[in-house]
């Protein structure tokens, strides 16, 4: 077997060619894609080759870990059966061109038990539960009544602040690029300059800024937490007084895990997260160049989805 996959070649060079898939174990599942995402972090520094040095990191690569399809085969006792609609975050079966992190083709071949079942309702917002879990996790223990401060008004941004409100705190957003802060629902989303508060007990950043750690500081409470949950491409510093005299704390949220994939997806059957109004592009995955040129320079694009419907 064989797929049309999204190979960056080298840095801004992009193909969508067909190529190997790794036949599959007695364990795996093969997904016929549906449509897969591109994010504005990890994908932005694959495809300007930024990317810090990075387990499975190397050219030609086959992005993406936002994808969703139908499963066309699988273990009859599996974990998921032929017909279902899944979520896949990525996989690994492109022979000697890497996977990292392997979503952005036709097909896959990925261990059943890492595919998340979804409503098939969702289409292809359903690529967004990656975001989603990630958000979650950098939440952490969040309580009701709290006004935390969320960095950059993005998906991400946005999906912490609807799991935030989920949760009964109150979040304030903070975005520097004008065209970014419209679409609140229900929080407040302004200018660094134009909040005069120096009080969050918590402030999470998913800018991706490895410059701005002493502005959030500046901004803490006294024993206040900042939570790196972006993607930095720079080494991250700051100046030791400041935080030293709030003693300041310093979270980094890693990847998501399956539990947090799990608690997002009761959320969103449960109706208390909305994943409408973030995908704002779409193309065919056969106009992929042109799609990430995009995703990456349009400050308007949101999050941009590859249809592989038509995909041959």
């Amino acid at each position: 077997m064989d797929a049309l996959a999204v190979i960056l070649e080298s840095p801004e060079h992009l193909a969508v060619k067909h190529v190997a898939l790794t036949p599959p174990a007695e364990t795996d599942a093969v997904v016929a894609v549906t449509w897969s995402g591109i994010s504005t972090g990890t994908e932005r520094l694959l495809w300007s080759g930024r990317m810090p040095p990075f387990p499975g990191m190397g050219y030609p690569l086959v992005p993406g870990y936002e994808s969703v399809g139908t499963v066309i085969e699988a273990d009859a006792g599996g974990s998921v059966r032929v017909g279902q609609t899944v979520y896949v975050p990525g996989a690994r079966c492109f022979g000697s061109v890497r996977g990292l992190f392997g979503g952005a083709a036709s097909h896959l071949v990925a261990p059943a038990g890492r595919l998340v079942p979804v409503d098939a309702a969702l289409g292809d917002r359903a690529c967004l539960l990656a975001l989603a879990a990630t958000a979650y996790r950098a939440l952490g223990g969040i309580r009701p009544g709290s006004t935390p401060l969320i960095v950059g008004h993005g998906v991400l941004g946005r999906l912490l602040a609807r799991l935030s409100l989920a949760a009964g705190a109150e979040p304030t957003i903070w975005e520097t690029n004008p065209a970014r802060r419209t679409g609140a629902l229900g929080y407040t989303v302004l200018a660094p300059a134009d909040d005069p508060r120096r009080d969050y007990a918590v402030i999470t950043d998913v800018s991706g800024n490895a410059d701005g750690l002493d502005s959030l500081i500046a901004r803490l409470a006294p024993g206040g937490e900042i939570v790196l949950a972006g993607f930095y491409e720079a080494p991250l510093s700051f100046a030791f007084p400041p935080a030293f005299m709030r003693e300041a704390r310093i979270r980094i949220s890693a990847e998501f895990r399956p539990e947090d994939l799990a608690a997002v997806t009761m959320l969103i059957d449960g109706g208390q997260l909305s994943l409408d109004g973030l995908i704002t592009h779409r193309a065919p995955a056969a106009e992929a160049e042109g799609a990430y040129r995009t995703a990456f320079a349009d400050p308007a694009c949101l999050k941009m989805i590859l249809d592989w419907r038509d995909a041959a």
